[in-house]
């Protein structure tokens, strides 16, 4: 159901409350020696007994086959049509380190990264501490490109967000970051539906990349940095004038914060812990009606490689899903946003496990929450962006349809 216009016409208010709990890659592969992916592995009583308690399946972010970024993922998640509402990474990063858009500005994600006889031997510089990002934007904030200004703010860790401020600049071009180790960083180029504007601003980005090399050529791990997806501010209707719902984003990472605040959430204070998380959800219970948290180490030890640390931050989600359970939530959903298998240490096309709780839903025997599982659950396979509508029929937030 991605017709928003048609969805928002049906809504109608209710006091119920709903949690979205999204932990970030949470899909994996078999591992050879088990045949168990890593959440089938890890020690979840808690998941497994929600799922006991819900109507569980498979969602595909965009479509089969379909490896999808963390910002459409998300989209999808809350309820947008993911190819029709593209919103670039660079636009996410910079929102989610507070950097304002104006609508000619020109916004990349920027990956700190370790440059070795011309090529690149790590892509994240051993994953620097965000102080030490911090220290390098500083260093990069005096260089200056003819008639832009730019400006650079760390984000976590090795990532930081760029955004370029001049008129005329086109989004149409490519990204420096090959997303790969062994070879050079790519030189920014226009695409050619770019035209003239195109070709200025591939231009401009390689003059301030050339700049970047000079004044980090001293610094190791993290000697150079690369971009990718160069975008500007899109329009993106509001979930809350959407639906009617007062919407709290419960994240950590810059990038989430942004999703949610493009979408009309309000960012709610917290820790780094998901711990921390929880608390913050407890305190802001009843400011709102919808709940955004999003867990992101199940992701990062994903691309990490790191099966066990992956299963590690399962459990530990798992031990403290009774106090997400404890606030009562009327329609509950714990799903990855994609899956991260370490096997292949990146995002990968293959659907995520998902439950979803509520007083309104379906038993269907499954017994645990895995993807093997799932896989048997009543909700069977279907497309994220159809969880919102589920959601908010299950808070009866919907109205009939028709005679």
């Amino acid at each position: 159901m991605s017709d928003i216009a048609f969805l928002s016409e049906l809504s109608t208010a209710s006091s119920s409350k709903m949690v979205l709990l999204v932990l970030d890659g949470l899909g994996g592969l078999p591992h050879p020696d088990s045949g168990l992916t890593e959440l089938e592995t890890a020690n979840t009583p808690n998941l497994d007994r929600l799922a006991r308690e819900s109507a569980c399946g498979l969602v595909h972010a965009i479509g089969p086959g379909i490896t999808p970024g963390s910002g459409p993922a998300h989209m999808a998640l809350f309820g947008y049509d993911p190819v029709r509402f593209e919103v670039g990474r660079g636009v996410l990063s910079a929102l989610g380190v507070g950097l304002e858009l104006g609508p000619e500005d020109l916004a990349a994600r920027v990956n700190f990264c370790s440059v070795e006889g011309g090529v690149i031997t790590d892509r994240r510089a051993g994953r620097i501490s965000t102080e030490t990002n911090a220290r390098l934007c500083e260093k990069l904030a005096d260089i200056t490109v003819e008639g832009v200004e730019a400006v650079i703010r760390p984000e976590k860790e090795h990532r930081a967000a760029l955004v370029f401020r001049g008129a005329g600049l086109s989004e149409l071009i490519t990204d420096t970051d090959p997303q790969r180790t062994g070879v050079a960083p790519l030189r920014c180029q226009a695409l050619p539906e770019g035209g003239e504007a195109a070709e200025r601003a591939a231009a401009m980005v390689n003059a301030y990349l050339d700049r970047v090399a000079e004044v980090l050529a001293d610094e190791h791990p993290a000697n150079m940095i690369v971009t990718r997806g160069f975008a500007k501010l899109p329009h993106i209707p509001r979930i809350t004038d959407l639906y009617g719902i007062r919407a709290a984003d419960v994240a950590t990472y810059p990038m989430y914060r942004a999703v949610g605040k493009l979408v009309g959430m309000e960012p709610v204070e917290t820790g780094p812990s998901f711990s921390d998380q929880l608390d913050a959800l407890g305190g802001a219970w009843e400011d709102y009606d919808y709940f955004f948290v999003h867990y992101k180490y199940t992701d990062s030890r994903g691309e990490d490689g790191d099966f066990d640390a992956k299963v590690a931050c399962i459990e530990e989600v798992d031990g403290l899903v009774p106090r997400l359970s404890a606030l009562g939530p009327d329609v509950l959903v714990v799903t990855g946003d994609h899956s991260t298998p370490a096997l292949l240490a990146g995002h990968s096309w293959h659907p995520s496990p998902l439950l979803l709780r509520s007083r309104w839903e379906r038993g269907d025997g499954v017994e645990a929450f895995g993807e093997t599982a799932c896989a048997s659950g009543c909700l069977g396979i279907f497309p994220a962006v159809d969880l919102l509508p589920l959601m908010l029929a299950n808070a009866q937030r919907l109205n009939k349809f028709g005679a």
